[in-house]
């Protein structure tokens, strides 16, 4: 079969290459791959920074936004063929630290997981793949053809869940949240914040795209102006920060509701010093109560919700957040972005 690997920490070595079918093990689904979403974290491998072939390998199989249909399934599993699912991306260790052997595999304390696509473990941007069954995500049916957004929505499902487990330190009634970023985790978070009922605005440099009329298929409300401006006429309840942009993460900051909660999901991309009047900050989140929290990645109750989230989604609008497809022979080109790139999918039967 065909399979997109790279060398990691080896730019420019990507390449759709033969690897042997995958055989199940027990207690193992096997997948016919359908599509597999390409995210910042497969560029960052894709160029050589970061990444991880298993032991004993020289090639990693990239790709942990996964989609598939299930071929076969071992009995009593619960799945059958002809499921649409999606593949867990992280694995604890072998000696699971407190987090992990509870099930909460994305708080891991030692960092001795694995990660499909990433970290140890081929990912599942190939034409078929094998599962546990116990890291497997029914779809529905009616899926098919967005199923592949399911692994970024567990990421703004565990941050919403985040937001709320802080918010319950005491009385909390959310009215606005501000999203920073109209990526595609920017634009999942905005549509749970929708399916949660509030007032949602989202915070993005460009003017004009799809990404304005995504926001507004929402019934939220699009902002271009800079991040200080936007948060201070807001004072959001919530702000759910998918940039990692440093002056847009402390904008964010200083710009919330008192009781305000910040849920930072995005990545910073280099070492940029910005300066900070730490004092002044450190007395708006005291005084302000508001809470500052990081989150990243999804445990299987995430993936549930995620699936949740999307079944209740307009399928047109999720449709529309595919921005573009590659087949797998072009795969490359998909690590290239163009202007109106939002999400980009790599066709695994092409």
């Amino acid at each position: 079969m065909r399979a997109v690997t790279v060398r990691p920490s080896a730019g420019k070595s990507l390449e759709v290459c033969e690897v042997p079918d995958p055989v199940p093990g027990p207690g193992e689904l096997l997948v016919d791959g359908l599509g597999v979403g390409v995210c910042g974290t497969d560029k960052e491998i894709a160029a050589g920074d970061y990444g991880r072939a298993p032991g004993g390998e020289d090639r990693l199989i990239i790709g942990h936004e996964s989609l598939g249909r299930v071929r076969q399934a071992p009995p009593a599993s619960g799945f059958g063929a002809g499921d649409l699912v999606v593949g867990v991306v992280r694995r604890p260790d072998p000696e699971p630290c407190g987090a992990c052997v509870r099930g909460e595999f994305d708080m891991c304390r030692n960092g001795r997981y694995t990660e499909r696509g990433i970290k140890e473990r081929h990912g599942y941007a190939s034409q078929s793949w094998t599962v546990e069954s116990d890291y497997a995500v029914r779809l529905d049916p009616s899926l098919e053809r967005v199923g592949v957004l399911l692994e970024p929505t567990t990421v703004v499902a565990k941050a919403w869940e985040q937001v709320e487990r802080i918010g319950a330190r005491s009385w909390f009634a959310p009215e606005r949240v501000l999203v920073t970023g109209a990526g595609p985790i920017g634009l999942l978070a905005a549509l749970l914040g929708h399916q949660r009922g509030l007032d949602v605005h989202v915070l993005d440099r460009v003017p004009s795209g799809p990404k304005p009329a995504l926001v507004a298929g929402l019934g939220a409300t699009y902002h271009s102006g800079p991040v200080d401006e936007v948060a201070s006429a807001l004072r959001p309840d919530v702000v759910i920060e998918a940039t990692g942009v440093g002056d847009v993460v402390l904008g964010a900051m200083r710009g919330t509701a008192s009781y305000g909660i910040v849920c930072l999901i995005g990545v910073s991309p280099g070492a940029r010093r910005l300066p900070v009047e730490a004092g002044t900050l450190n007395n708006a989140l005291v005084r302000g109560n508001v809470a500052v929290v990081g989150s990243v990645n999804a445990n299987l109750r995430h993936y549930r919700a995620g699936a949740d989230a999307l079944r209740r989604a307009d399928p047109d609008w999720l449709e529309r957040m595919i921005t573009r497809r590659v087949p797998l022979r072009n795969a490359a080109e998909a690590f290239t972005a163009r202007e109106d790139d939002i999400k980009v999918v790599i066709d695994l039967d092409g």
